[in-house]
């Protein structure tokens, strides 16, 4: 594997926060740094990273809480989808009103991802994906090369998915944006927005085995 991946799980929500950088160049981008900015830049030093871009999944707070420090602090865009920029706008309200903490503003929004779009890693490239249902906005990164993917909330290991119950989410909507990860390669590696990563091939047995049992008419 060209491209390095490392984890790092922060903030009061366990949330994984990635560096993915190109082994040669050591240019690198961080995927949903939900809090804990001076860890984060730790372990960029650590492994002797270039940060070139912050790109998150999706808008929720809990995974850009350290998005404008990292921003300040390498000087370096924020990317994220159209659909949850009012999401990033509202971040320090939402995590008011779920974790009862006065937080820093939110990042400056320096462009919109686009499906399709590749997003260049030295000479490695994550390629933006549809992924929404969790939230309007919600997209993974993906590397075929690699066989590895970003999900975010979209998926979790154990067949579990992201939250639907918000008034912006479609479950119909995140139906359709994990049947199209069970169509990538069985040994594709998702890594996703909390908890261990996990593989195609294995999440794809757990929906064939839960829907065996579904009654039938």
């Amino acid at each position: 594997m060209s491209l390095a991946v490392e984890t790092l799980v922060v903030g009061q929500m366990q949330t994984n926060c990635y560096i993915v950088s190109d082994r040669n160049s050591h240019d690198g981008v961080i995927i949903d740094p939900g809090d804990d900015a001076e860890f984060i830049e730790s372990a960029i030093a650590r492994f002797e990273i270039t940060p070139k871009a912050i790109l998150a999944t999706h808008g929720h707070f809990d995974h850009i809480l350290a998005a404008l420090a990292l921003q300040l602090a390498y000087e370096i865009p924020f990317y994220i989808h159209a659909g949850d920029e009012f999401l990033v706008k509202d971040m320090a309200g939402r995590a008011k009103h779920f974790l009862g903490i006065a937080v820093d503003p939110p990042p400056v929004i320096s462009g919109h991802l686009r499906y399709g779009q590749d997003i260049a890693i030295g000479v490695e490239f994550l390629c933006v994906m549809d992924a929404k249902g969790h939230t309007p906005g919600s997209v993974c990164f993906h590397n075929a090369p690699n066989k590895i993917l970003f999900v975010g909330d979209t998926i979790f290991q154990g067949g579990e998915v992201g939250r639907t119950d918000f008034s912006y989410a479609n479950p119909l909507e995140l139906q359709d944006s994990n049947d199209a990860i069970f169509s990538l390669d069985e040994e594709t590696i998702l890594y996703p927005g909390h908890g261990e990563e996990t593989k195609v091939i294995y999440e794809r047995r757990i929906k064939a085995m839960r829907e065996a049992f579904l009654p039938t008419e």
